[in-house]
């Protein structure tokens, strides 16, 4: 990993190379990158394994605390590449529940990294794409991308993308979108849960910009604790031998006796900046 410096912020170099992807790191951000612009950032095996082995490097960096997703060309993803899905054609099912597994682990390995996944949607997502978009932490697009659950237009259904999607969108959005096919626009990808913000395209790099520095005004544990909080709270509303009140108390108290919280508390009452925001 190489390291250079410009106007004062550090920038590093890594030794990462696919074929599919770009992989840059600026300070504690990791950028990854779709480039697959001849194919609007369409899935095929290389793409998937590509995808799979970076996010399984960047879950193991303690030093990354916000990852960003973004994509090269005019598409954000257009889901599988039509090739790909010409040899699934004469697949066994067999064969298709290996490939489907395959998929299914470049989203579970993007959903589980500790860091905070921070999507950015410049253009179009159909299919598999809003898996990606699902598994991400809180995502900003641009008012010009359309969005399509489309499997059902091909004769399939989005049933890989579900065990994320549905949590994002609820019942009634996916049943609705799933089984339509229907286009829609980035402000109906805000209102179902899909997208958190969308701003015009001319507002998009600073916006993104401006929601990085932001992210990194967290404490670093309590930001991984929280993202994780959160995936634990979802399971443990439907445990009922659980005494819900009490892990939650668990989980807080945790946080309040341990060396960042005691920093971020003493901050506040200090009136200053904690020890991890950029001066």
């Amino acid at each position: 990993m190489l390291r250079f410096q410009r106007r004062n912020l550090v920038f590093l170099e890594c030794n990462m190379n696919y074929k599919y992807i770009l992989i840059h790191d600026e300070r504690n951000i990791r950028t990854v990158t779709l480039n697959r612009i001849d194919v609007h950032n369409a899935f095929n095996d290389e793409f998937i394994d590509e995808m799979i082995d970076a996010f399984e490097n960047v879950s193991k960096e303690d030093s990354i605390q916000v990852v960003k997703l973004n994509a090269n060309g005019k598409s954000f993803s257009a889901g599988a590449d039509l090739n790909w899905m010409k040899k699934m054609i004469n697949y066994s099912k067999s064969d298709n529940h290996k490939d489907s597994l395959k998929l299914s682990k470049m989203f579970s390995t993007m959903n589980n990294i500790p860091q905070l996944l921070f999507g950015v949607v410049h253009g179009h997502a159909f299919g598999g794409a809003l898996g990606m978009i699902s598994v991400c932490d809180y995502v900003i697009s641009s008012h010009k991308p359309l969005f399509s659950f489309s499997e059902v237009r091909l004769g399939l259904i989005p049933a890989v993308i579900s065990e994320f999607v549905i949590p994002k969108i609820g019942y009634s959005q996916a049943q609705a979108y799933f089984t339509s096919g229907l286009r829609f626009d980035a402000q109906r990808a805000k209102e179902i849960g899909l997208i958190h913000e969308c701003v015009d395209e001319s507002q998009l790099e600073a916006r993104s910009e401006k929601l990085v520095e932001s992210f990194l005004k967290a404490g670093k544990n309590a930001q991984r604790r929280s993202k994780q909080f959160v995936k634990e709270a979802m399971e443990n509303f439907k445990d009922t031998k659980l005494n819900y009140t009490d892990w939650c108390a668990d989980n807080i108290s945790e946080l309040r006796v341990s060396d960042e919280g005691q920093e971020g508390m003493n901050a506040l009452l200090e009136k200053r900046s904690a020890s991890w925001v950029k001066k």
